[in-house]
């Protein structure tokens, strides 16, 4: 009897792969700009925000309440949609999670003197804001996001 090695089955998350005309699965590629490209794309609170890790002012971004998405600023990656946001009253928007949760990536953030995790645009590196464990159901989860980071696009009617 042959030893062969013990393969294990991995699920790769949506958004990470796209098939091309042949259907052969490639992996989707980062986007990557110099710091001058981002200064000219986007406005400069954005580019603050996304690329320098600012935080924006509360309440300076005020979202229709009504269906749609929510897609990164710098690269148009849908990151969260209508159905998960609820107000926090913090002053920023608020998810219970996102609209696909390959979209976004984590990380430790350490800055001013606290242990916080970091929300990250996986697609552009863009940064989002921070997702804290004081949420509501069914995640219990808030993700607090600087809403120059985000691009509103409402559900079309039929």
């Amino acid at each position: 009897m042959s030893h062969l090695p013990c393969l294990r089955r991995v699920a790769i998350p949506p958004g990470l792969v796209t098939a091309d005309e042949n259907r052969s699965w490639i992996l989707a590629e980062k986007i990557k700009k110099s710091d001058t490209q981002w200064r000219e794309q986007l406005s400069e609170m954005a580019y603050r925000v996304t690329r320098k890790g600012a935080t924006e002012p509360r309440f300076s971004h005020i979202f229709p309440d009504s269906p749609g998405s929510f897609h990164c600023v710098c690269c148009g990656e849908l990151l969260f949609n209508s159905k998960s946001k609820f107000e926090s009253g913090s002053g920023w928007p608020a998810f219970y999670e996102p609209a696909n949760r390959a979209a976004v990536s984590e990380r430790v953030d350490f800055s001013f003197f606290m242990r916080r995790i970091e929300v990250l645009c996986e697609k552009c590196d863009a940064h989002l804001g921070h997702v804290f464990k004081d949420g509501p159901q069914p995640t219990g989860l808030r993700y607090c996001i600087n809403g120059a980071a985000l691009k509103f696009t409402p559900e079309e009617s039929d």
